[in-house]
């Protein structure tokens, strides 16, 4: 009991700054859902229901432009197809003593940032870290969405554009610290950097969709990676938890 009460202040304490993140970002997202019709409560339903910036600015994008349910639903699918990876990942870094229903929770909580700091828990991770992470991070991205549904439209536009490039720098905060620390982990983050540029300016590649573009690259990189550079297995030790 009490580990897995340490575990899930850790998670919090590390889902902090992301649900910080979450609350500056997600104004942009209500502020867009208020513009194609969506309620402020609609908007929030969504944000506590999907979790994912992408997919739900293609939602919304999608009912403004006034698309049928069935093209809605399968653009969001595809445009999320990448937590299918990051769920995969996770599901063998869970530890083995706990009941597989924990991996459906968990499933809920994968976003590029929780997933972030998930993976790069030292050895096995306990389920409750990233509930800690989680119900820090989900109330800023449901907050955001709301306030930006209900005020959004009376801020300056320079504070948009402030707000807009806040997820840059979360992405940034997750990828350095394991970057400085592994050259091989620093190269494949650059190299991923390029390819990303050039899926976005080579045409035919260009119009790739995101999410199938996200499954190639992670497909492709990390595969590669892992073939030339495999991790030693190490003997399985829980890790401290402080």
């Amino acid at each position: 009991m009490n580990e897995g009460r340490n575990w899930y202040k850790k998670g919090i304490r590390n889902g902090i700054p992301i649900g910080l993140g979450y609350f500056a970002v997600s104004f942009t997202l209500g502020i867009s859902a208020k513009k194609a019709g969506l309620s402020a409560v609609q908007a929030s339903v969504m944000s506590l229901a999907m979790l994912a910036s992408a997919g739900q600015f293609a939602g919304i994008s999608m009912i403004a432009a006034g698309a049928g349910p069935l093209e809605l639903i399968v653009t969001t699918i595809v445009v999320n197809m990448r937590y299918l990876l990051m769920s995969s990942a996770l599901s063998q870094k869970v530890r083995q003593d706990k009941p597989f229903y924990h991996r459906f929770l968990m499933a809920y909580e994968v976003t590029d940032e929780i997933f972030g700091v998930s993976v790069a828990v030292p050895g096995r991770l306990h389920p409750a870290y990233m509930y800690g992470a989680a119900t820090a991070a989900v109330p800023g991205w449901v907050l955001g969405t709301f306030l930006g549904a209900v005020i959004g439209m009376v801020l300056p536009v320079r504070v948009m554009s402030a707000l807009n490039v806040a997820l840059y720098g979360m992405f940034m905060a997750v990828v350095i610290p394991p970057s400085r620390k592994s050259r091989i982990i620093a190269g494949v983050v650059a190299l991923s950097m390029a390819a990303s540029a050039a899926f976005s300016l080579i045409p035919g590649l260009k119009e790739i969709s995101s999410g199938f573009r996200m499954m190639i690259l992670t497909i492709v990189l990390a595969g590669a990676a892992a073939v030339l550079f495999p991790v030693k297995e190490e003997k399985e030790e829980e890790s401290h938890v402080r």
